[in-house]
């Protein structure tokens, strides 16, 4: 996985153009995640790769950004769900069974597993977060986890 991990930063790292607004830089990330699981070598059963953006307004919601997959929910309350509690503890968040998860948000119910990273700028404020969902359960472990947050770091 270390070398499959490696391999997304670098590709992220050269999608990323500063110049270029934040949504189109999700898009491409978004785009380039989906697919890269669903490569033949790797075909991991990912059903969902996107991003949910924050808000100003009050109060604080979680609006969906740029996803490959199903329909998505179009706007989580941050501190609820996996995504709302992500965002509000502006940490990763690992979720083997979200049958387990209490209060998770089920916007597609084959999802079975998730893994949520805040996008945090430079200067604090919460960007939003990346949500990937998984038809199987225990789809993502730790080495995702690192692998993904190396990935986040170059937005």
């Amino acid at each position: 996985k270390s070398e499959f991990y490696s391999s997304l930063e670098e590709q992220a790292a050269a999608l990323v153009d500063p110049s270029l607004p934040l949504v189109s830089n999700l898009s491409n990330l978004a785009s380039l995640l989906y697919w890269a699981f669903h490569d033949k070598t790797i075909n991991r059963p990912i059903n969902w790769v996107g991003f949910y953006l924050a808000t100003l307004k009050k109060p604080h919601t979680l609006v969906l950004g740029p996803f490959h997959g199903r329909i998505a929910c179009t706007m989580i309350h941050i501190g609820k769900g996996v995504c709302g509690t992500c965002a509000i503890e502006r940490r990763p968040i690992l979720v083997a069974n979200v049958d387990e998860f209490s209060g998770h948000i089920a916007c597609d119910s084959l999802s079975k597993s998730e893994l949520v990273l805040p996008l945090v700028h430079a200067d604090g404020r919460l960007l939003g977060v990346l949500d990937l969902d998984s038809t199987v359960l225990q789809g993502f472990d730790n080495a995702d986890l690192i692998g993904l947050e190396s990935v986040v770091q170059t937005v």
